[in-house]
């Protein structure tokens, strides 16, 4: 058996507006297991990225328990939090968010510095394919680029586990499938937990499992008995 990195039961979280009230998530289950790639697929305010955010200790829930190994952090303080973000998690995001006066490798360097075992750069790089791009800036690389220095920059802390936020949500189909072979390329070699959600159907054969959102829940659990590879990918 897998050890379970992550275990939700019953997670809601609930917005409110003056008298409205907006349910983003509506009693989630769900285990995630050490090692795993999955994919969170679902439309847009299904509530995919609002679990992300409370798994990764951005946001808190409203109700419910949510566990990282045998820490409940529904119930951990800002502090904590920070600290859990800190040591256990990497966050790629749609948008690069890097230092546009910083070059790839110094954009790294910036996690490597405040992690507690942290990759060189250049080993985060060259483990997403950009060994020979280091020196350059952000706006001297493309979009696909700029999003795999977010990835070496995310997983340079040796994270335990890796959040994404549409990592190809603003890129092609090409350069897009060279960002999956990179989360691809974490996972089997790092062996890093891997959450990626997504409203891109094409990238679920990747992936270890798929979980299905709709309206705030869960609604199918599917497991690939064989993953594909990115290059496989019809977008």
């Amino acid at each position: 058996m897998k050890e379970t990195i992550f275990s939700a039961r019953g997670l809601t979280k609930v917005y409110t507006s003056g008298e409205v009230e907006v349910r983003a998530l509506a009693g989630v289950d769900l285990d995630i297991y050490n090692g795993e790639m999955v994919v969170l697929l679902g439309p847009s305010g299904s509530g995919k990225s609002t679990l992300l955010n409370i798994m990764g200790g951005l946001d808190h829930a409203t109700s419910g328990s949510l566990s990282f190994r045998a820490t409940d952090l529904t119930v951990l303080d800002d502090t904590a939090l920070t600290l859990y973000r800190r040591d256990h998690v990497g966050f790629v995001f749609q948008f690069y968010n890097l230092v546009s006066s910083l070059t790839a490798f110094e954009n790294v360097a910036l996690v490597t510095e405040i992690a507690r075992k942290p990759m060189r750069p250049d080993e985060a790089l060259a483990l997403v394919g950009l060994a020979d791009r280091m020196n350059h800036f952000p706006a001297q690389l493309s979009g696909g680029e700029q999003q795999r220095v977010a990835i070496a920059r995310a997983i340079a802390k040796q994270p335990e586990v890796l959040l994404c936020d549409e990592p190809t949500g603003a890129l092609d189909s090409k350069t897009g499938i060279k960002v999956i072979e990179a989360l691809l390329s974490v996972n089997e070699q790092l062996g890093t937990t891997t959450v990626i959600i997504t409203h891109n159907a094409s990238i679920q054969g990747v992936a270890d499992r798929v979980l299905f959102f709709a309206d705030g829940k869960i609604s199918k659990v599917q497991k690939n008995t064989a993953r594909r590879k990115a290059a496989e990918v019809t977008w």
